[in-house]
């Protein structure tokens, strides 16, 4: 039956408060949840496009144009550079990973430093029937694993100091990789370059298709993409903090060692962290240094890059992104805090706000359910309209126009990199990337509540099964003696 109508609101006639239905509670609730989620759409969209605004300047101007090499970077390194490479449960990539590091990047200064955990024999294996390299170091932790991929780092870099002590060379730079990484040939020597001028410098990150998986590990492709194209871009140009992707990034030794000033113990890497990589970073800018966002292509075109195959599974990418949301907004906020100059408060919000978005998200989708119910009980007569007033149909107007736009930024981006094809899924891809960031938001909150009540932060691998360059580890002869260091 038609409710009995009452008192005015903003121009229409609702039910008395104590007479509400079921239904009409159900339709104030969504107008609220409306309002809710439209005004933070249109904060997050002015937000977006102050950064879009800041990259056309710069791409109308040519700065955002990315160099191309002449010839290829293939000179001797200026000093030792140490590439740290930890691996928990890495057995099927991590042999090919070395063998393609070690075969694309021949220079004589080159140091690849592996961290397997003494309980992890399936991945020693495939290390140590690696053709002996003296460039290679495996090092064997104390611990058994997982601890954190920070603690293992540390381990990596006691074992480069014991190296230091031993040739009385200082290390130049300290360069981070994971066990599933396929390296660019002109990598090495760009960011030894680059280390003149700066302390830090990061090189994009470029997820690999994948057929298997064109909608879960496919959707990477369009957020680093854009990320690595635009966002990152703009933030080098504006002077802001870098964070490290924890891949394809190297740091001056100068700027490690202010980092541990900075900590105050004796180890660079904060073993208690799950987004080390990016607190250390953050750290370079804080403590005086220098960072650089170095994307360049190479002179076949190709963009000089990390490449890797990133989860291809729900369970997996849920995983993944847990472990970024809960390192990047909570601990961050606990362990950098709110200081620095404008840019950086400003890029930290950014890189904070996963959480408040995917309660922003969780709201949209939730109003997508409740909108065919409450449509259904306004035309069948149990409840009166609540009507959105002049400025949520505003709010409304300009998040939609908003949206179509990142739409549109997407796909270019995309089909940039790797193809038209490629640029129509990202389109298609986009809800896939915002039902994952929910997923891993809730998980994130639950494992941030679960560590203050006194739980212990646990490294949250993700299994790696095949490695971009496709190839097979030689198998030649044992490791020499004295290649494992303990």
């Amino acid at each position: 039956m038609p409710v009995q109508t009452g008192h005015v609101k903003r121009g229409q006639v609702l039910p008395i408060a104590p007479s509400y239905s079921a239904f009409q509670w159900l339709a104030i609730f969504e107008h609220e949840l409306l309002l809710f989620a439209a005004i933070w759409f249109a904060i997050g969209a002015v937000d977006e496009l102050l950064v879009d605004a800041l990259w056309l300047w710069r791409s109308k101007c040519g700065a955002a144009r990315t160099p191309r090499l002449v010839d290829d970077a293939d000179d001797e390194l200026k000093g030792i550079a140490a590439v740290v490479v930890p691996a928990w449960r890495e057995s099927a990539v991590i042999g090919a990973m070395v063998s393609h590091c070690l075969d694309n990047w021949r220079q004589k200064r080159l140091r690849i430093y592996v961290g397997v955990y003494r309980n992890d024999q399936p991945t020693l294996a495939a290390l140590t029937v690696l053709c002996h390299d003296p460039r290679l170091r495996i090092v064997l932790h104390d611990r058994d694993g997982p601890t954190t991929k920070a603690d293992c780092l540390n381990r990596l870099y006691r074992a480069m100091c014991d190296d230091e002590r031993r040739s009385g060379e200082r290390v130049r730079s300290v360069i981070l990789h994971d066990a599933e990484d396929m390296v660019h040939p002109d990598a090495l020597c760009l960011m030894d370059r680059a280390l003149d001028g700066v302390d830090f410098v990061q090189l994009p990150v470029r997820p690999e298709p994948q057929a298997a998986s064109p909608w879960i590990g496919g959707h990477y492709c369009d957020e680093f993409a854009e990320a690595h194209t635009k966002d990152m871009v703009v933030r080098n140009w504006i002077g802001a903090g870098l964070p490290s992707a924890g891949v394809g990034c190297a740091f001056s030794r100068a700027a490690i060692d202010r980092i541990i000033e900075r900590r105050g113990g004796t180890e660079p890497f904060a073993a208690e962290c799950l987004t080390e990589d990016y607190e250390a970073g953050l750290l370079v800018s804080e403590t005086g240094g220098k960072s650089c966002f170095l994307r360049m292509r190479d002179r076949h075109g190709r963009l000089v890059a990390t490449r890797e195959f990133f989860p291809a599974t729900l369970a997996a990418s849920v995983r993944q992104k847990t472990r970024w949301l809960h390192g990047i907004a909570f601990q961050g906020w606990d362990r950098l805090g709110w200081h620095g100059r404008g840019c950086d408060l400003w890029m930290r919000v950014r890189d904070r706000r996963g959480p408040l978005v995917a309660l922003v998200l969780a709201a949209a989708y939730l109003l997508i359910v409740l909108w065919p119910a409450v449509r259904l009980a306004e035309a069948t007569g149990r409840i009166v309209p609540v009507a959105a007033d002049p400025v949520v149909r505003g709010l409304l107007l300009f998040n939609l126009a908003s949206f179509c736009w990142r739409l549109l930024l997407r796909f270019c981006f995309t089909a940039h990199e790797y193809g038209w094809i490629e640029g129509g899924r990202a389109v298609l891809r986009f809800p896939v990337g915002n039902v994952i960031s929910i997923m891993a938001a809730r998980r994130a909150v639950l494992a941030y509540v679960r560590v203050l009540l006194g739980g212990k932060v646990r490294w949250d691998h993700t299994v790696h099964l095949a490695h971009p360059a496709h190839i097979a580890a030689p198998v030649r002869v044992a490791v020499a003696p004295g290649m494992v260091r303990r």
